[in-house]
């Protein structure tokens, strides 16, 4: 006869409700069953102090190990007794094992693909300006514990103009940013707190609700579905959790009065989607850690399109709220110890078949890399940000585009990655086909052709396009390419001979990912695009419309690649590179935009853009040299300040070598030469800051890094610091 041994946390069995069930279907079942708890344990003599019901009561009695054990209490509370648990492991097979908290399986299934598609995008905060840049791109929003249980702890957090309403299960309190960043503050010394978008799952009357899939292993070792139910909150709540004052209702009556038309198809597509991600879980258990699980629970919940979306994934979820239901879950977890306890070979067999599957599985790395002369290391991070939301991936550091660089990477690059995120720059001809020749792409983006290095190239845009082929000649000729549709240099790419997939990217014309309805919001930029036969509202925490390619390059990619709308949407929330348009406030309104990592004719126009679309009251630009620009120098220079006139800049300021010509050319087309100022002595520059810069004063810096312009943000960030 079979010995079932409960382990617990707790050492009195009448304070678990749930084990005098146990101990009546094992009775039935012709079972052995005991209660007991880690300090029983004496492995000299292979006994346990145990709980046994006899007549009507818990008697203790010393009872031989156990053929199998079911684990029932709490992981952290039995953490304490790590060392027990692990011994008894060693010894006695256990029914069920720990797949983590919810972070924890998020993670797994992100990493595993198959279901990543049902997952709801979430972030661990760690600080105000997180959940902002979050909220900026998904303006509803939940906050719940990583470690929340039964619905406890859940906020809804939504923006309402300048202000950010907060609700508790049905209570609304406005807050000020101000207010709010005090309030999201508290929370974070609380604890751990993840950020997710809000899925609207309501019913026709309004109400929020949700589905529970509770599923088990058999008698037979098979998973089964134990029920599946609707929980429907209270009116105005958005938390359906039974323990937050939600209820429950029958399956069937409620997908007939919610969903006539579709009842039998959503039923069926509950109960696979139920097996299915138990199989997965368990398999991945397996290739893991080497484990078997028995038990999950799985609210999911569903929104206006039928979508199902997976809000978590509880192990050894609470019995349902009948009692022939909780009698239902005991059964399947007796006879599943019962078959668990007679059956470890063949258990044992199927952990090993898993891991084979696991190594035979293994895809072709995707390796990415992007060149161009401006938008590289913004792209790749844009793309390395997205592909993180469920890889491991190997991403180049900013900047880092040498092919010494690349010689490096080659070297770091292991088989844990599952995709390779690179930038290559180049400064001559033949630059590109070294990094090639070291790391061969098979995904390559080219951002756009333009005058950066052009001095090196005879002062001819073709013969840079013709170095930037050298990308498209050196991958995979099978791979994909994502150029700009709208730059007029990109025409020059040498693209004929290759026989892969050509992606384009586009705000002004039809092209594979094109954005429109483009807007400056608060710390970014929004804009539309159709993915996936749906249209998607994006946002960037980057100012400035070229910036909206950079993410088209990234979302090119990350969709060909599969990966969801909502996790593009999510992995656009990245880290920015530093001094790539950075916005300082300082005291008297006044704001510095720090744009000082490279410097080109279209860049600097770029970032007169965003001054003109941000700037309160007066606009300064203080624009330093820009290098290898050959004999185009003059020109370009001088179309410089055309735009600086054009623009209606109000305060002009130059620096370096021979960039007094860009304000002589505005002065030319009418620019007030008493607004116009020009320096070699940066000490001298500054000093002139200090008594022209006024309250309300909006100024760019823009340079690139070999003239040290950051030295002249950090002195106005200094001087006019609140």
């Amino acid at each position: 006869m079979t010995t079932i041994g409960m382990l617990h946390h707790r050492r009195n069995p009448t304070t678990v409700i749930k084990s005098y069930a146990y101990a009546a279907v094992a009775k039935a079942e012709g079972v052995n069953f005991f209660f007991f708890s880690p300090g029983t344990v004496n492995f000299v003599n292979r006994t346990i102090r145990g709980q046994v019901y006899e007549s009507g009561a818990w008697k203790e009695r010393i009872m031989p190990f156990p053929d199998v054990i079911y684990n029932a209490g709490s992981p952290e509370k039995l953490a304490k007794s790590k060392g027990i648990i692990n011994k008894l492991k060693s010894e006695i097979p256990f029914t069920t094992n720990s797949i983590g908290n919810k972070w924890n399986i998020n993670e797994r299934l992100k990493e595993a693909k198959e279901f990543s598609s049902y997952l709801i995008p979430a972030e661990i905060i760690k600080n105000t300006e997180g959940f902002h840049k979050f909220i900026s791109s998904f303006q509803k929003i939940v906050l719940k514990p990583i470690d929340g249980r039964k619905g406890k702890g859940i906020y809804f957090i939504s923006k309402a103009g300048d202000n950010y309403i907060v609700r508790k299960n049905s209570e609304d309190v406005t807050y000020t940013k101000q207010a709010l960043n005090s309030f999201l503050e508290g929370k974070l010394s609380e604890g751990t707190f993840i950020v997710q978008p809000y899925i609207n799952s309501t019913t026709k009357s309004g109400q929020v609700f949700d589905f529970r899939l509770h599923v088990q292993k058999n008698g037979e070792g098979k998973w089964v579905v134990t029920t599946i139910y609707p929980r429907i909150a209270p009116t105005g709540s958005i938390i359906a959790n039974i323990n937050n004052g939600g209820f429950t209702n029958y399956l069937d009556p409620f997908l007939q009065q919610e969903f006539p038309d579709e009842a039998f198809n959503i039923r069926r597509l509950l109960e696979h989607f139920s097996l299915s991600l138990a199989e997965h879980l368990d398999q991945i258990q397996m290739e893991k850690y080497g484990e078997v699980i028995d038990e999950i629970g799985i609210d999911i919940g569903l929104d206006e399109n039928l979508k199902i979306w997976i809000y978590e994934v509880n192990w050894r979820p609470g019995c349902p709220p009948a009692f022939y239901l909780e009698l239902d879950v005991v059964i399947n977890s007796i006879k599943y110890a019962k078959y668990v306890a007679e059956n470890q070979l063949q258990i044992r067999k199927e952990v090993v078949a898993a891991k084979k599957r696991s190594r035979k599985a293994k895809k072709k790395l995707p390796i990415i890399a992007i060149t161009g002369s401006a938008g590289k290391t913004t792209s790749k991070a844009f793309l390395a940000s997205i592909l993180a939301k469920k890889w491991n991936i190997f991403e180049s550091k900013d900047y880092w585009n040498t092919t010494e660089h690349t010689k490096k990477h080659a070297e770091e690059i292991n088989e844990t990655h599952e995709a390779v995120v690179l930038e290559y720059g180049m400064a001559y001809p033949g630059v590109i086909t070294e990094h090639c020749s070291i790391i061969q792409p098979t995904i390559s983006v080219v951002t756009n052709v333009g005058l950066a290095h052009v001095g090196n190239f005879d002062g001819d845009i073709k013969k840079v396009a013709q170095a930037k082929s050298e990308l498209i000649h050196g991958m995979d000729q099978t791979g994909i390419l994502v150029i700009n549709k709208d730059d007029d240099n990109s025409k020059y790419l040498e693209t004929t001979q290759f026989k892969g997939k050509i992606m384009t990217v586009s705000t002004k014309s039809p092209a594979n990912y094109r954005a429109y309805g483009i807007k400056y919001v608060d710390n970014g930029m929004s804009f539309k695009i159709k993915l996936q036969q749906q249209e998607i509202e994006m946002f960037i925490p980057i100012l400035g419309e070229h910036h909206v390619y950079n993410a088209l390059n990234a979302i090119a990619v990350a969709d060909y690649l599969g990966f969801t709308p909502m996790e593009i949407k999510a992995g656009l929330i990245f880290r920015k590179p530093p001094r790539r348009l950075t916005v300082y406030d300082c005291k008297d309104n006044i704001t510095v935009i720090d744009d000082t990592v490279h410097s080109h004719p279209q860049g600097v126009r770029a970032a007169i853009d965003v001054l003109t679309n941000i700037g309160k009251n007066r606009n300064i630009a203080i624009i330093g040299q820009m290098r290898e620009l050959g004999d185009l120098r003059e020109q370009e220079y001088r179309k410089v300040g055309d735009y600086v006139y054009e623009q209606g800049i109000d305060v002009l300021i130059t620096y370096g070598y021979r960039t007094e010509e860009i304000g002589a050319q505005a002065i030319a087309r009418g620019f007030p030469a008493q607004h116009t100022y020009h320096f070699t002595d940066k000490d001298k520059m500054h000093e002139l800051l200090k008594e022209i810069v006024k309250k309300n004063d909006t100024i760019l810096v823009k340079g690139a890094s070999k003239t040290n312009m950051f030295d002249t943000v950090q002195f106005l960030d200094r001087f006019f610091r609140e």
